[in-house]
């Protein structure tokens, strides 16, 4: 790759605070390891005074192995090991360990984490259907708390109702107290409080690390940014490196905002762009910079090419999900038989649950795949896991463990201290409930419902249970307590209902769900140790890879950008994250988009028009805000 000038400066940068705006592809490893070569070349700096920051482990490894890599190529001599190459958490647990003495001891262990909250919410007695979801939620929140250093009292839980919320916090945090175990978060915060308390502690640190380099700085959230400017003073060596247009994990903490107003911050600031895009076409990069500039809180760049003008983007419609899978089927197999080899071909979606059907056809036809994320297995849902219970009940099982998982789905008000026997008998419920006329119908009613339904098509008993039974008034109340979108619970019945449809009998259903569970759980297991076939993924954890050819499903309105992006501010990470699939490819891209989902007419997404990618509809951007223009010395 050959360097511009660009590059030449933020390598050859000496002292002071400087951003680098790295658009997709242009070269910013190499750009940042050449720059801590310089530091010890051109300006005699002692390796151990240097910090490089990352946000992954694999991240750190791999910049460290280029930037050992290429001092060995150049014949340095002196102890360029001695370079700190890190994760933010690991960082500033070095830091505490030497404060504190902690050991790996003290560090709270996932399975831990989720056991402990596991057993505070048993013992406030609070029912949860989808443990999974609830708990991963209770987590991302108790971390947003953490790292924004938001009063509880001010924190509105978006999983469960308030109270619930900050009295599981607290036992959270104090039981975490009482043990002296700290989770990653703690990391952040104790090490905040340390270095604002501790001046002493600080002086030492910021000697240690007098040159500081923070790479993918628009992911940073408040909390270590704080820090790093703590560490940085007062000489101010801090290297910043990102793009203000990939910034898409809002969900983790990460503020663009922050990227936004380092020149604010740092008025000395000296910036650069590396403008030039080594790695897609020129129609690539020519729509994706339409799309972004669309975003209004974005540093104005223009981002360029020499690559050759490639291609044409591939925008096509399709009536359903089932036909735009079987087209991408076919385009898959068919750039095979052309000789682009599988891995180098990518099928990214929105969400993890978007793969779901596509799984299930590429398994059928023996193409192979691999998961960036672990796709959610429909019939393991509980909603799913309810009708399944529901269609065993009706085929003759009496076991406690299935009518538990629906005895009260809707409400029938039975106790758990009726069902006295490991397996259940109509008939002892009815004694056992014989001085309550109104609780007999109810069981009369139950029992009535599951002869009805073992004579039923495995389509027509989800129908009867969600309509005739009344399971969905049940999801309606539970998704208030839960503080969920009751469309999103609709949506699962209707893929099961999808699914459904074609099998005769309930065996028949069961016998496919255990096939394709079990074929999940082989794909899972594979997936990590053979990186081999087709890369399904979500755009999320899609970024900082490349393909030759991309396709990008579901380009709807509701899907791209996601029908919970309410807010501006919301819709500019979408399109963010939409830029961030587009520039994953290298020579081609394929951009899908269905007229109707489940029954429902669905729209192209607006992405498509700002990209003026729809035949005879083009827009041109509202006048973008050009932040901080007069800092940045970007204006072209």
């Amino acid at each position: 790759m050959k360097k511009n000038s660009a590059q030449e400066k933020a390598i050859l940068h000496n002292q002071g605070p400087m951003m680098l705006l790295a658009g997709p592809g242009s070269g910013k490893t190499t750009t940042m390891t050449k720059r801590v070569k310089a530091l010890l070349e051109h300006y005699q700096v002692n390796p151990a005074r240097i910090l490089v920051v990352t946000f992954t482990k694999a991240a750190a490894r791999e910049m460290k192995e280029r930037f050992e890599k290429l001092c060995q190529e150049s014949g340095i001599t002196q102890n360029y090991k001695q370079v700190t190459f890190g994760t933010f958490h690991g960082v500033f647990y070095g830091i505490l360990r030497h404060a504190y003495g902690l050991t790996g001891k003290n560090i709270i262990s996932e399975e831990r984490r989720y056991d402990m909250l596991r057993e505070l919410v048993y013992r406030q007695k609070i029912e949860v259907e989808d443990e999974k979801e609830f708990f991963e939620g209770l987590v991302q929140e108790i971390s947003e708390v953490k790292n924004s250093r938001i009063p509880l009292e001010h924190y509105y839980s978006k999983n469960c109702p308030d109270e619930v919320f900050r009295s599981l916090y607290t036992s959270y945090v104090t039981t975490c107290r009482q043990s002296r175990l700290l989770d990653f978060d703690d990391m952040l915060l104790y090490c905040y409080d340390l270095l604002t308390q501790r001046q002493d502690i600080l002086a030492g640190w910021q000697k240690k690390f007098q040159y500081i380099l923070v790479d993918e700085f628009q992911d940073i959230n408040k909390l270590q940014y704080d820090i790093v400017k703590m560490l940085a003073a007062p000489e101010n060596n801090l290297f910043i490196v990102g793009d203000d247009d990939q910034s898409i994990y809002a969900f983790r903490g990460a503020k663009p905002e922050i990227m936004m107003n380092f020149p604010k911050d740092f008025p000395s600031v000296q910036t650069e762009l590396l403008s030039v895009n080594y790695r897609s076409t020129k129609e690539i990069v020519d729509v994706a910079g339409r799309v972004i500039a669309w975003n209004k809180g974005r540093f104005q760049k223009k981002i360029q090419t020499e690559n050759e003008q490639g291609k044409p983007l591939v925008v096509k419609s399709f009536q359903n999900g089932k036909e735009e899978e079987l087209y991408l089927k076919d385009c898959l197999v068919k750039a095979h038989e052309q000789g682009c080899p599988y891995e180098e071909m990518a099928v990214l979606y929105r969400t993890n649950s978007g793969a779901r059907f596509l799984v299930e056809l590429l398994m059928e036809y023996q193409i192979p795949f691999q998961m960036r994320d672990v796709v959610p297995n429909l019939y393991e849902h509980w909603i799913a896991r309810n009708f399944i219970s529901y269609m065993k009940l009706a085929m003759g099982d009496r076991s406690r463990k299935e009518f538990l998982q629906v005895m009260n789905r809707p409400n029938r008000y039975i106790s758990r201290d009726a069902l006295e026997e490991s397996q259940v008998s109509f008939e002892a419920l009815r004694w056992h409930y014989e001085d309550k006329e109104w609780m007999l119908d109810r069981i009369d009613k139950f029992e009535e419902d599951l002869n009805l339904l073992k004579n039923m098509t495995p389509y027509g008993a989800v129908n009867y249970i969600r309509h005739g039974i009344g399971y969905e008034e049940y999801l309606k109340t539970y998704a208030m307590f839960r503080k969920l979108k009751l469309e999103d619970l609709y949506e699962v019945l209707e893929e099961l209902a999808d699914s459904a449809k074609g099998y005769q009998t309930f065996g028949e259903w069961f016998i496919h769900i255990e096939e394709y569970t079990r074929k999940l759980k082989e794909q899972a297991r594979t997936r990590i140790s053979e990186k081999k076939g087709v890369v399904i993924s979500t755009l999320h954890s899609v970024k900082g890879l490349e393909f030759d050819k991309v396709f990008l499903m579901d380009v709807n309105e509701g899907v791209m950008p996601y029908k919970k992006a309410l807010t501006e501010s919301d819709l500019e990470e979408e399109r963010r994250l939409f830029y961030v699939g587009m520039t994953r490819a290298r020579k081609e891209l394929y951009l899908f988009y269905v007229k109707e989902c489940h029954e429902k007419q669905l729209e192209p997404s607006r992405f498509l028009t700002e990209g003026g990618l729809l035949k005879g509809e083009k827009n041109e951007p509202a006048k973008n805000q050009n932040l901080h223009r007069e800092h940045t010395g970007l204006d072209q």
